[in-house]
């Protein structure tokens, strides 16, 4: 490199210093041959050829047996143009392979995601309608307050059918043969059932192992469910006592007939009629808390939870009381509505509006038989408070 570069500064000298010092104009009369220009031709010639060695010693530096070549590599596998070319494409090449694997790795994240996100939109759906425990729970619990609420009716109607005819002094009653028979029944009734201490050191009967459970509000109010059949006829006793513990004697015969005995009469309907209201209500108590409908193992489980005994047959109000207290204090329940999933939350909170409909129900016939009581009390004070101002003669009418 350094020769060639100092043979084209000797060769553009030359060239440069003929032009300048060494040109001379031709004339028809100087002899044909120009010494000059003769020179010049010379010169140029001999730079033309300095080119072409300089051009041919790049070129063979160049070479792949050049320094240059040397210093790139071997030729073996091509030109060194070549070999770039290919590189630059197979460059090129990966570029674009490196494109469409980026988009497959997008389009294979975003169709995981979509498929991740579809999965999350299935459970979803899945956990929304699938019925929760607790759902199973309550109507089974709904179901059991509906039917023993039909069979406490059942009770209190039959307890209501024989206190009605009792109080009525119908045949085959104690009252209706007369007052003493019926106050005799009573107390034949008590000694046999509720013998108290002192009754019996008085020799007048045995005592008993509920010794006046008939006079005693716990007979009648207890835990919601009263004990069997001995439970319930205790309960009616109790309510016996009272409300009606002596029936007066019926009216027979000729005092039907008379102008008192018909007045006795319609004063002994009114008298039947009002006892029949407060029976009523005070059955209804009782037929509330009869045993009427199986428990299932959840039901007693929450009344061991509440500290009661377990009882394999319960009452309306048991049920009633178990459910509405499940609700409000069972860990269980409080655990289970946590992890329950909105829909379910939803439906649990319809199954309590239900629960509470249902309530406001029972609680107007409680609120209808109470206003009936109130009524029934008026018309008494009315009637008691009313006196005529004189005695009135009969009138005679033509």
């Amino acid at each position: 490199m350094p020769k060639s570069r100092l043979l084209l500064s000797s060769a553009s000298g030359v060239l440069v210093g003929a032009l300048v010092f060494g040109a001379s104009p031709a004339f028809a009369q100087i002899a044909v041959f120009d010494w000059a220009n003769n020179a010049v031709q010379v010169a140029i010639k001999a730079i033309e050829q300095t080119m072409s060695n300089t051009l041919t010693s790049i070129t063979n530096q160049l070479t792949a047996t050049g320094p240059l070549g040397t210093l790139l590599g071997s030729a073996q596998f091509g030109s060194v143009t070549a070999l770039l070319q290919q590189g630059f494409t197979q460059n090129a090449n990966y570029a674009k392979a490196q494109v469409d694997a980026q988009s497959q790795i997008v389009d294979g994240a975003l169709t995981s995601n979509a498929r991740f996100q579809r999965d999350i939109r299935n459970a979803g759906i899945r956990d929304e309608h699938t019925t929760s425990s607790l759902h199973c729970a309550a109507l089974d619990s709904g179901q059991t307050v509906t039917v023993s609420g039909g069979q406490s009716w059942k009770v209190t109607q039959s307890i209501q059918d024989v206190a009605d005819t009792r109080g009525e002094a119908g045949p085959n009653q104690p009252a209706f043969y007369g007052q003493s028979q019926a106050i005799a029944a009573i107390a034949q009734l008590h000694f046999a059932r509720y013998c108290a201490p002192p009754e019996a050191t008085a020799g007048l009967c045995s005592l008993s192992s509920t010794p006046n459970a008939d006079q005693r509000a716990s007979t009648l109010f207890g835990t919601g469910t009263l004990s069997g059949q001995a439970g319930v006829t205790a309960a009616n006793d109790y309510v016996t006592n009272l409300v009606q513990p002596i029936v007066p004697a019926a009216l027979r015969g000729d005092q039907l007939t008379s102008e008192v005995g018909r007045d006795a009469s319609i004063r002994r309907h009114a008298y039947n009629a009002r006892i029949s209201l407060a029976r009523q209500v005070l059955d209804y108590a009782v037929g509330i808390q009869s045993p009427s409908v199986p428990l299932n193992s959840a039901q007693q489980t929450q009344m061991q939870n509440e500290g009661l005994t377990p009882v394999g047959t319960g009452s309306w109000l048991q049920v009633l009381m178990l459910d509405a207290n499940r609700r409000y204090s069972d860990v269980n329940y409080a655990a289970q509505l946590q992890a329950m999933p909105p829909a379910s939350v939803n439906r649990e909170i319809a199954l309590e509006l239900a629960s509470t409909n249902y309530l406001l129900t029972q609680l107007l016939r409680v609120g209808i038989m109470h206003a009936s009581t109130s009524a029934a009390h008026m018309a008494a004070d009315v009637e008691h408070d009313f006196q005529p101002t004189a005695p009135l003669s009969t009138p005679n009418i033509n």
